[in-house]
């Protein structure tokens, strides 16, 4: 999937250190995917937050000495240029008359979850929303305006639910973070419907922990869906490995229906790494197993993944692995990125 030059059309600071960033034309997107920005050699994913017709707009949160954020956002100001791969990803929510959503999300974790509310409330008559939103203050919570006009216009049908980790509230349960404790009490207390269909974004341990309390009152796998801004405990760092064979095990990949060959050192290195090596491009965005955007079926051969954030049990029954993270363990090995 090629990479398009997008321009900024108008840049909005949302709190000290999150900013949205609209572009001067669109794509057709489903809500809860997102853009892969790149900016030289890195790329970075960001979920879209736009609701239907409105311009394509994403999130950004600043991380401090980010090799991405941190310098786009310095950068980037109105009429700049930046290279955008077309929307991807499967965190998305069919939308349809009657559909109720349960929206749980931690900071970032809110931009994917402001195009799916937007959209089941704009796009229905009937669909109904409760978002539980956790942040450390009032000052870092994003979109709060634009959700609080929301919740005016909707009456009725969006709920908001703010929990703050750092600045006391009246009310004890809207105190702390959001964990499994946390969904368990609000369940208690009818203040989120368990029979809707569910929607988790933020950092791995808040998701583990719901989609645990979850299960335990009920609510079915399949309806659970979940999208993770940051791996618990962080990113597995790759191992440094010996090469287990001096010569190249043969890699072939099928890409926009052209095969292409090159070699791998064995299980020293990634296929994404292989690739780059070889001078191939292959698709990819957050290289740390998270986003999917480099997902390939193994046809022949035999793959080991260094870590997995994103792959479902499914597809992992189906053969299907990570670029960024597999490494050759029985070669030749064949992998179809255009297989779904």
């Amino acid at each position: 999937m090629a990479f398009e030059t997008l321009k900024i059309a108008a840049r909005r600071e949302l709190t000290p250190d999150a900013t949205v960033l609209t572009f001067d034309r669109s794509f057709d997107f489903v809500p809860g995917q997102y853009l892969t920005l790149k900016r030289g050699d890195v790329r970075r994913s960001y979920s879209i937050c736009s609701g239907p017709g409105e311009p394509l707009s994403v999130g950004i949160r600043r991380v401090e000495d980010g090799a991405f954020s941190d310098g786009i956002l310095r950068e980037l100001s109105e009429g700049a240029e930046i290279e955008v791969m077309p929307p991807q990803g499967r965190f998305t929510c069919a939308v349809e008359e009657g559909a109720k959503v349960l929206l749980i999300a931690a900071g970032s974790g809110i931009t994917p979850m402001m195009s799916i509310a937007k959209a089941v409330l704009e796009s229905t008559s009937t669909g109904e929303v409760t978002l539980v939103y956790g942040n450390r203050d009032l000052t870092h919570i994003m979109f709060r305006e634009e959700l609080d006009a929301l919740k005016d216009r909707f009456l009725g049908r969006l709920s908001v639910i703010h929990v703050l980790s750092r600045e006391p509230q009246e009310i004890d349960l809207a105190n702390g973070r959001i964990d499994g404790e946390k969904v368990r009490l609000l369940a208690e207390r009818g203040l989120i419907d368990m029979e809707a269909e569910v929607y988790l974004c933020g950092p791995g341990g808040m998701i583990k922990s719901v989609e645990g309390a979850l299960a335990e009152l009920g609510v079915a796998r399949e309806r659970i869906h979940h999208e993770l801004f940051t791996p618990e405990g962080g990113f597995v760092l790759p191992k440094t490995r010996k090469p287990t064979t001096t010569e190249g095990v043969p890699v072939e990949v099928m890409l926009d229906g052209t095969r292409r060959r090159f070699s791998a050192r064995g299980d020293s290195e990634t296929v994404l790494e292989a690739a780059a090596r070889a001078g191939l491009e292959l698709p990819y965005s957050c290289a740390g197993g998270m986003c999917c955007t480099c997902r390939a079926k193994v046809v022949e051969g035999t793959a080991e993944m260094d870590a997995n954030y994103s792959l479902e049990p499914w597809e992992l029954e189906a053969g299907f692995t990570l670029a960024c993270q597999a490494r050759v363990k029985d070669g030749p090995l064949v992998l179809d990125f255009d297989a779904s």
